[in-house]
Parts: C-alpha cells; structure tokens; sequence
C-alpha cells in the first residue's frame, strides 16, 4: 500500500472508512451529485460552479459552499508527490455520473499518472448489490486489492460520456451502452438514465413509477415508510433520500395521505394504468446535465428519446 496514493472517494462515510483501516495515502472526498442539475463540459470552472450552486439553492435549498470545495479540490492542482490515483464509486448512475466527470477533470487538469478503479456491486453469496460502504472489512480490502487500472479507451471512454451527458443529445450515449470496458456497470446505468425521462405511455419516468407502484401494492404507513421502501427498491440509480424524498414530494398529486397509511388515489391509479396524463401537475423542471427534462420522453418500443414539440 503506497503512502503516495492519492484517494477519491465518493463520500464522507467511506473516507473515514479508509482512515480507519489505515489505507495509506492522501484522501479527497467528491461531494457532488451530478446525476441532478446542470453542468458544463469543464469541471468546476467558474461558470460549473455558479451552475451548480442556483440548481441547489433553486431544487433543494442549499447554499452550495463553494470556497470548500475549491479548497478541496486543490490537491489536484499539486499532484507531482503522488505515483497513482484510485477512484472509490459504486455501481449506481448516482456515482458513475460523479465517476466519469472526475475522469474528465483530471484529464482536463493534464494529470498523467495511472488511473486505479474500486468499484462494488456484486458481492459473492449476496442477492443485493452492496455500496463500498456496506461492505465488510475483508471485502473491501479484496476490492482494493483487486482495484481495475483503466486503460486509454476506458479514459476516453469516460471522458465521452461525460461530453454528452453536458450536450443536448443524449440519445448519443446508447452506443456505449453496448460497449465493452473496465466500467462493469455502465450499461446499466446508461439504460436508467434514459428512463429517467417521461414515458411516452403513461409520462411517468422509471423512480416516479416505482413509488406509485410502491404505494399501489404495499402496505405504507406514512411518507418517510415510503422513502425507506423507495430507497430499498431503486436499482442502478443509487439515489439519496433528499433526492427520492423531492420527488416523492412531487408525486402527492396521485397519493391520499391519511392516519391509515398512504393510497394511490383516482389519478394515481389512472396514470399507472396509462388512461391519464397528468403532466402538467408535475414539476419536470429538472434538468439532467445539458437536458431538461421536460424536453424529451424516453420511448420503450425504439429504445430512445423523442424530443417533446
């Protein structure tokens, strides 16, 4: 384990992990989630920051504190100790989205040493896929052990996804989706991400849906019931409980809250079975990197995005 390694973890919880093991090297913590909001193809210029602090002060009503990023950030502008640099992300799209623009900005800052990869998700004698941090202590340190150097196409690779994911067509990314690489989990994330988009049946995305159905077919108490099943039960998305607890916010419109628990009302009930559009009561103002949302519906029979007229 070499003490000039340099660490980018994916969040707080796993960082201490690490210190905690005595994992040698320098840590740098990424607190984004770039899966939400817009960007811009240069990483944390001043015109990504000044994006990304109105998209959280506007979506979730945080004031983004810029000065602590830059200050963490700048280890990347001193690298010339260091011998290596291991990425620590997960499986989800919540991750690979974080994962694919840190590929970009080191590229972008020129950095030229070796890439390592420490990427869950499939864990022998386990039916779920497990984040870095569930894992146990042997299993995370044979996943650091068995870490992925990725190669020039797997930069590229990265770097492309990353350059479409901030332009305005995102049916670009389906060729990847089929595309061999270090990233084990890419396909999958690719294919949630285009159904995060409206359906053309029933106008629903692929999280909207699921939390309906939740409430359609099992027994939930109350709203935080329904954000633990919903964060249980998301698949590839990897989404936070602020991020799920917004758009379970949003979806009210089809739910009957009472001391009984929550039901789907008529409209809930109508949207589902796809007779009823009620698109225009949702707040689809997000905007997925360089793409509204509202702009486009993801339709499941050609496997694509139709631009809304």
């Amino acid at each position: 384990m070499s003490a000039t390694s340099l660490h980018i973890t994916n969040g707080t919880v796993l960082t201490n992990r690490l210190n905690e093991l005595n994992i040698e090297g320098q840590k740098l913590t990424w607190q984004e989630m770039l899966c939400e909001g817009p960007t811009i193809e240069q990483v944390y210029s001043e015109a990504f920051y000044e994006l990304r602090k109105e998209f959280f002060d506007e979506f979730y009503h945080i004031d983004l504190e810029t000065d602590k990023i830059k200050s963490a950030l700048d280890i990347l502008n001193h690298t010339k100790d260091f011998t290596e640099i291991i990425l620590w992300f997960e499986y989800d799209l919540f991750c690979h989205i974080n994962m694919v623009a840190v590929i970009s900005l080191i590229q972008q800052k020129k950095i030229k040493l070796p890439l390592y990869l420490v990427c869950s998700g499939r864990v022998r004698r386990s039916k779920n896929m497990k984040g870095l941090s569930e894992l146990t202590t042997g299993q995370l340190l044979k996943h650091y052990n068995d870490k992925i150097k990725l190669n020039h196409d797997d930069i590229d690779l990265a770097r492309n996804i990353w350059s479409i994911y901030c332009g305005k067509d995102h049916n670009l990314l389906k060729p990847y989706i089929l595309k061999n690489s270090s990233f084990e989990y890419l396909s999958s994330c690719l294919k949630a991400h285009l159904e995060r988009f409206p359906a053309t049946k029933d106008g629903l995305n692929n999280l909207e849906r699921n939390i309906l159905q939740i409430v359609r077919d099992v027994n939930v108490n109350s709203i935080n019931h329904l954000l633990g099943y919903a964060l249980h039960f998301q698949g590839f998305y990897g989404y936070s409980d602020l991020q799920l607890m917004r758009i379970i916010q949003n979806l009210k419109v089809y739910i009957d809250e009472s001391e009984d628990g929550l039901i789907l009302n008529r409209k809930g009930h109508e949207v589902l079975l796809g007779t009823h559009r009620y698109l225009s009561e949702l707040d689809n103002r997000m905007v997925f990197g360089g793409v509204k949302k509202c702009d486009f519906q993801f339709n499941s029979t050609i496997n694509r995005l139709i631009k809304n007229v």
